[in-house]
């Protein structure tokens, strides 16, 4: 199978390469859940959206947003259909492995200061470690002001970050096995070493931090239980190879297809069918709680929008999300030829060979997939050629020996047909992840497509 590179001439290249600063740029200002649903709803709002906001009627053309507690975002564009016939929805999430402060952090040791943490997300723990690290989140005071904090971002900023035992103590360390190598609990942040006052006798190194706390962002020590805080690595998203084919970055896994899917509904135009893009939250954790896609948000804006366009009744709610089809736009393990052994290589997720599906995720049997129909599939297949998108089929890892799981069978347990659609990205949940220019492109295209096309 030939890359998209080699199909590319260079009136294309040059619109792949502009499409991938665009998303470069959004992830330098979405590195948390917060962040991203405020820059989507930014380039929504700049699109025609509007936030939902009880209207008397809905119709086709109109366009909507809907903002759960600034942490999940579902988008609409009613189509000419009844919506009772069903939706084409894009359904990525948008928060990523990452180090968070625990409720009570900063403590005092031997002249250091350093943050408690508790990671979030599976993850290597011992990629973590001495590297710069970014605060970014909010903190949420008892009069109701919310402060929005980002530290380490700006060159002129300070930087946190873990430490890690160096290689001249770190015989026993490098005995035990790659899981125990660094503890959770020893994922601690430096933060400081100064002391407030000469005379101080007890913490004044960290009297110091919280005073600084105070003076330049009005955050006291109590004020920690009521907030939101992540440590994420700083920096900006980065070319990556000498031919700057490929994005280097914080965070693809799944800003990358949460991205591609928001563009994708943002020029999305008097559909047939009403097209829909869901933004979730905590699928790292199992899409779990209030703005995970297990809640009830979603149903709840599409019941919202049945009422206004026709009348609402359960049955009709029911029939649209049975009679909706679902791209589940999330990444995939993408082939790294420093470990091939992984993957059965005629099902493997190739960078630079387009969007890439996965029939089923899930592990051991196929074990929590919702495994797409071949009815489903071939539809896909349709219009995806008609429009010669490039794709490929893969699964994650050999049997037995890789895995994972995605929103898909959340919606497709709602008896909806979802199949997982997204980008090949190697070193997925570390740091820093790949993922090839041309691959973004094309996810973009499909993601297009599909809303336009599927019915």
């Amino acid at each position: 199978m030939k890359t998209v590179w080699e199909k590319y001439d260079a009136k294309k290249i040059k619109k792949v390469m502009t499409f991938s600063e665009e998303y470069k740029t959004f992830l330098d200002h979405a590195k948390t859940e917060r962040e991203a649903v405020d820059a989507s709803i930014a380039l929504a709002e700049k699109a025609g959206f509007k936030e939902f906001r009880d209207p008397k009627k809905v119709k086709a053309g109109d366009r909507y947003y809907f903002n759960n507690r600034g942490k999940s975002l579902a988008l609409f564009v009613i189509g000419e259909n009844k919506l009772e016939d069903g939706m084409n929805i894009l359904g990525a999430h948008i928060d990523s492995p990452r180090i968070d402060l625990k409720q009570n952090p900063l403590y005092e040791d031997n002249g250091l200061v350093l943050m408690d943490t508790h990671y979030y997300g599976g993850i290597k723990k011992y990629q973590w470690v001495a590297l710069p690290l970014a605060i970014h989140g909010v903190v949420c005071k008892k009069d109701g002001k919310t402060i929005k904090v980002v530290i380490g971002e700006d060159e002129k900023d300070p930087v946190v970050k873990i430490s890690d035992l160096l290689i001249h103590l770190s015989r026993d360390q490098l005995q035990k096995t790659g899981s125990k190598v660094v503890e959770g609990e020893d994922l601690n942040a430096l933060v400081g070493s100064i002391p407030v006052k000469r005379e101080e006798k007890e913490e004044p190194v960290k009297k110091n931090i919280l005073k600084i706390l105070k003076e330049d962002y009005d955050i006291e020590e109590e004020d920690f239980i009521s907030a939101e805080l992540e440590l994420v690595p700083s920096g900006k998203a980065r070319d990556l190879g000498l031919d700057r084919s490929m994005v280097m970055a914080y965070g693809h896994d799944d800003r990358i297809c949460a991205f591609t899917s928001l563009m994708a509904i943002l020029e999305t135009k008097d559909p047939d069918r009403t097209s829909a893009c869901i933004l979730t939250d905590k699928e790292e954790i199992g899409s779990v709680g209030a703005t995970g896609a297990q809640s009830a948000f979603f149903e709840n804006c599409v019941a919202e929008l049945l009422e206004k366009a026709d009348s609402l009744t359960g049955l009709k709610l029911r029939h649209c999300l049975e009679r909706s089809f679902m791209l589940s736009s999330d990444v995939s393990a993408g082939f790294d030829p420093n470990y091939p052994s992984v993957n059965e290589p005629k099902n493997a997720a190739y960078l630079g060979k387009g969007i890439s599906f996965n029939k089923f995720t899930g592990s051991g049997g196929k074990g929590g997939s919702s495994d797409a129909t071949p009815e489903y599939i071939a539809k896909i297949r349709r219009i995806l050629d008609d429009k010669k998108i490039v794709y490929q089929f893969s699964e994650l890892g050999k049997v037995d020996q890789g895995g994972g799981g995605t929103i898909a069978y959340i919606l497709a347990n709602k008896n909806m047909d979802v199949i997982d659609a997204g980008i090949a990205v190697q070193n997925m949940h570390a740091p820093y992840e790949v993922a090839s220019k041309g691959d973004i492109y094309e996810a973009y295209q499909a993601y297009k497509v599909f809303l336009e096309e599927m019915a």
